[in-house]
């Protein structure tokens, strides 16, 4: 406010030096004038220089504040940047871990390849754990569970490929239960639907040896001779042929 207020008295006496040889020329000379016009001229520009000195100080201050402040939001900017490709980071490692763990969880569901009497056979992992439990029931003298249990096998996986496995077994549980037509029953759908299971020849023998108990010689003769025609090559086979000699 000085400054302005100095600046403003300086304009204001320099327009009246200008205008003193009109209404005072007795006053000054020529060269007079001239000098105090000179020394006022002088004096604004000094003042004027003064103004722009602090003008610019001020400019650089506000420019340095200014500044420092985008400093300070570039930093924070930075932090924000630096968590976030953190959480990027352990929000892939995470979905990484997830996806091996499915893929682990998926290929123990895929069925699985396993040999049974020298075949091939694919089975999943629940079919498996089924079937095994059942013929553990079987083995432990239980045979009704486990007949039970082969024929809930049955009806929960009609196309598992150990289907005709668990109707062979389901046979032989009702042969130790002495329910020898059930026992034919069940074994001739393992003859007849599945004729390529590594279990057909032996189904075969087993009802022949239901017919014995059922004193019908003449049917486990027959069904004997049906083993070595259909399934010559097989030790079933041969046992059908030391049978045959003993039926008189």
């Amino acid at each position: 406010m000085r400054t302005f207020s100095n600046v403003t008295a300086t304009a204001a006496l320099l327009a009246a030096v200008a205008l003193a040889p009109t209404a005072h020329a007795g006053l000054f000379d020529d060269d007079e004038a001239r000098r105090a016009i000179l020394d006022i001229r002088s004096k604004i520009e000094a003042v004027n220089a003064r103004v722009d000195t602090k003008a610019d100080k001020a400019s650089t201050l506000n420019l340095a504040d200014q500044n420092d402040r985008l400093n300070q939001e570039i930093a924070k900017l930075r932090g924000q940047i630096e968590v976030l490709t953190n959480e990027l980071a352990n929000t892939q490692q995470r979905q990484k871990d997830f996806y091996v763990d499915l893929d682990t969880r998926l290929r123990k569901l895929e069925p699985q390849k396993v040999t049974v009497d020298g075949k091939e056979l694919s089975v999943g992992a629940n079919e498996q754990k089924a079937y095994d439990a059942a013929l553990a029931t079987f083995k432990a003298g239980d045979y009704k569970g486990a007949g039970a249990a082969f024929s809930d096998f049955v009806r929960a996986h009609p196309t598992s490929d150990l289907v005709p496995l668990a109707q062979y077994w389901l046979g032989n549980t009702y042969y130790a239960l002495r329910d020898y037509k059930n026992a034919i029953a069940a074994q001739q759908v393992v003859v007849s639907k599945y004729p390529d299971s590594p279990k057909a020849a032996d189904a075969l023998l087993n009802i022949a040896s239901c017919y014995i108990e059922l004193k019908n010689k003449a049917s486990s003769k027959k069904t004997l001779e049906q083993v070595i025609a259909q399934y010559p090559n097989t030790p079933a086979a041969q046992t059908a042929k030391e049978r045959l000699t003993t039926i008189k």
